[in-house]
Parts: C-alpha cells; sequence; structure tokens
C-alpha cells in the first residue's frame, strides 16, 4: 500500500511538473505561427481546442455532464462567461507573446495570486491574515514601481491577472472538470471562431492553406497544446496535495520570465526588476504564510483524531455508540477547519484553482497564491 501510495505520488508531481512546464514553455510556440496574426491564431485554437476534447470525450464516452449542463440556465449562462473571459486572457496572452512582451506577460501570472487575494476581499467579503494583507499591499506597491518602469501602467499584466482572475471565479461556480470545462467553453467559442476564420478565408487573409502544411500542422496543434497541459494537471490534482500544486504553479511564470530575458532578449532596466523583487516578496509572503496555516491545521486535526479516537476507545470500553472520526478538511482563510469535500473522482481534471492562470486561486500554497485553485483553469 505504501509503495502503490508512493507510485501514484511519484505519477502525480511527474505530471504537475509536466503541465506546468507546458505552460511556461508555451511562449515558444506562438512565434511558430507567424504570419498568422493573434486574432487567427485564437481562432485556430478554439476551433482545433475543442475537435480534440470532443475527441478525447468521445473515447472515454463522458458526455452525462452535457445533458446537465443544459438543464440548467444559470450555470450555462455562467459557462459563457467564463468563454468570453478566457477568450479575452487567450487572445492578449497570443499578442503580447508575438509581440515582444513576454516579461510582462509573465508578470500578470506571478501577480495573479495577489489579484485574486483582492478580488475575494471585494467581491466575496473574504477576511484576510495580517501577512495577506501586507502581500497584497506589497504587490500594489511593485505595480506602482513598474509602472516607473515600463513608463506606463503594466496593462498587459493587469488584464492578464484580472481576467484569469475573473474567469477563476466564474469557475467556481460552474463546478465543471477540466475537460469538460474546456468542450463547454469551446463549444460557446467555436461557431464565432470558425465564422472568423472563413471571413478570413473568403478575403484571402488566411494562412491556413497559403503557407503550407507545416503551417496548417502547427495551427491544428493549438488544440493539442491547450488541451494536452490540463489533462497533465488533472492527473497531478488527483494525486499530490494542494500544497504541492501550490508551489509547482510559480513554475509557468518563471520559465515564461526566463525565457523572456534570456531567450527573446527582452530589457529589464533596475526598475522592472525592482517591481518584480516586490512581487515576488509578496508572493513569498503568501506562500509562506499558507505553508504555517496548513501545518498548524495539520497539527490540530491530528490532535483532534487522537482526541476523539481515545473518546471511541472508552465509549468501547464502556458499551457507548462510538463517535466517528471527522475527515480531513482544508482551512479557510482565517484558519480554521471547513467542512471536507466530497471525494474528488478519478475523471475530474482539477479539485475546485495553470484549466487556462489560478490562479488558481486554502490550506495549502495554491490557495494562498491563488486562493482555490479552480477546476479545469485554462491556462495560456
Amino acid at each position: 500500500m505504501a509503495g502503490t501510495s508512493r507510485s501514484e505520488s511519484r505519477t502525480g508531481l511527474l505530471n504537475g511538473f509536466a503541465a506546468y512546464g507546458m505552460w511556461g514553455l508555451v511562449p515558444l510556440f506562438w512565434p511558430l505561427l507567424k504570419p498568422a496574426g493573434a486574432t487567427e491564431i485564437l481562432a485556430h485554437r478554439m476551433v482545433w481546442s475543442l475537435a480534440f476534447v470532443a475527441a478525447a470525450l468521445l473515447f472515454v464516452r463522458r458526455w452525462a455532464w452535457a445533458g446537465e449542463l443544459l438543464r440548467q440556465p444559470r450555470r450555462l449562462a455562467l459557462v459563457v462567461v467564463a468563454a468570453a473571459v478566457i477568450t479575452v486572457n487567450w487572445g492578449v496572452y497570443i499578442w503580447a507573446v508575438n509581440s515582444g512582451h513576454v516579461v510582462e506577460a509573465s508578470l500578470g501570472y506571478f501577480i495573479n495570486p495577489l489579484v485574486t487575494i483582492a478580488m475575494g476581499v471585494l467581491l466575496l467579503k473574504e477576511r484576510l491574515r495580517p501577512v495577506q494583507w501586507a502581500a497584497v499591499g506589497v504587490g500594489a506597491l511593485a505595480v506602482v514601481v513598474l509602472t516607473v518602469g515600463f513608463g506606463r501602467p503594466p496593462w498587459i499584466s493587469l488584464c492578464l491577472a484580472f481576467s484569469f482572475a475573473t474567469y477563476g471565479l466564474v469557475k467556481k461556480k460552474v463546478n465543471l472538470g477540466g475537460v469538460e470545462s474546456l468542450a463547454a467553453e469551446t463549444a460557446v467559442q467555436f461557431l464565432p471562431a470558425l465564422g472568423y476564420l472563413l471571413w478570413l478565408s473568403a478575403h484571402g487573409d488566411a494562412t491556413f492553406t497559403a503557407e503550407g502544411p507545416g503551417h496548417a500542422a502547427l495551427l491544428a496543434s493549438t488544440g493539442v497544446v491547450t488541451a494536452l497541459p490540463l489533462v497533465c494537471f488533472g492527473a497531478a490534482a488527483i494525486r499530490v496535495p494542494l500544497s504541492t500544486l501550490g508551489l509547482l504553479q510559480y513554475l509557468a511564470p518563471v520559465f515564461q520570465f526566463l525565457l523572456g530575458v534570456l531567450y527573446f532578449g527582452e530589457a529589464m532596466p533596475p526598475e522592472r526588476w525592482a517591481g518584480f523583487a516586490l512581487v515576488w516578496l509578496a508572493l513569498a509572503l503568501l506562500t509562506g504564510d499558507a505553508l504555517r496555516t496548513s501545518r498548524r491545521t495539520s497539527r490540530t486535526l491530528a490532535a483532534e483524531r487522537a482526541r476523539i479516537h481515545a473518546e471511541e476507545v472508552a465509549s468501547a470500553a464502556s458499551g457507548a455508540p462510538q463517535v466517528p472520526a471527522p475527515e480531513a478538511s482544508a482551512p479557510t482563510p482565517d484558519g480554521t477547519a471547513a467542512p471536507a469535500p466530497a471525494p474528488v473522482a478519478a475523471s475530474s481534471a482539477a479539485p475546485s484553482a495553470p484549466s487556462s492562470p489560478t490562479a488558481a486561486t486554502t490550506a495549502s500554497a495554491a490557495s494562498a497564491a491563488a486562493p482555490e485553485t479552480q477546476p479545469g483553469r485554462a491556462r495560456p
């Protein structure tokens, strides 16, 4: 049993590294699709993503969720909102990478946890611990410093961070698995995207057939590039703790940042280094606070279980009815234990925050950095 658990954990870690690694290295892919513009690439991503996930769902014969979704207008409306928001996120990210703003795009996913926390306070009236308030304040200062460094507000970063945080908030309400969620969202996107591609072709501006079979194959592979990391994330999410996912999620923006500086050669004047350093400090505060809270909650839960076990032994000796031990639970933002969630089915792509982050948004660094890792967040 212990060997199986270690094997499952190792498999989860490998899938986690694969998911966040692919999301982190995706800036290398989008420039390969030139001379297609960002809007054409985005439209192909929507069309081919639906084709890929539809084929996957047909293969595993998992369509029951679609009928349930169609019978629930409120959830269906939320899927439409999620599709609209992730369209903005995808489009801005593709344009940013292909326009030489990889570093600024990576910043969006660094500050996303801070934006998610701020939205939780403003919209959900969540209470923060002092360290979380300090992290949000440091993050706000970082935006001011980066505004000076860029000579303008880092609007690409802010747009990516706010769109992804909004996406995560909506996804929390929809509560669909990752692949199912991507299928529903791309189904909403499909007709407008296909209509745009047909319009481009009618005007002779489409590159799909004009640049050769290699270019067409690359455009078609946008579906795989979108869905494959999500599948790996789903495999990781059901095998490793949220705290581990919370630490792994930083791989994606770190890789993107390093690619922007070292591979694409984007400028990093001292003001930008100072702004990024403040962002990293804020994230370090959040992660440390989350890990401390997680350990404290684990100790409290262990003590509670020991107490209940002692009561069970005493009850058994006296013949009184036994009290069942509570299930493990995740702490709420103020550090108290929340009711345990229902078991996550193996078919679910993520627990309820990189699919597309976030992210992720809890008792882990994942939730402190992105208060709750949403199911099926679609990464860049």
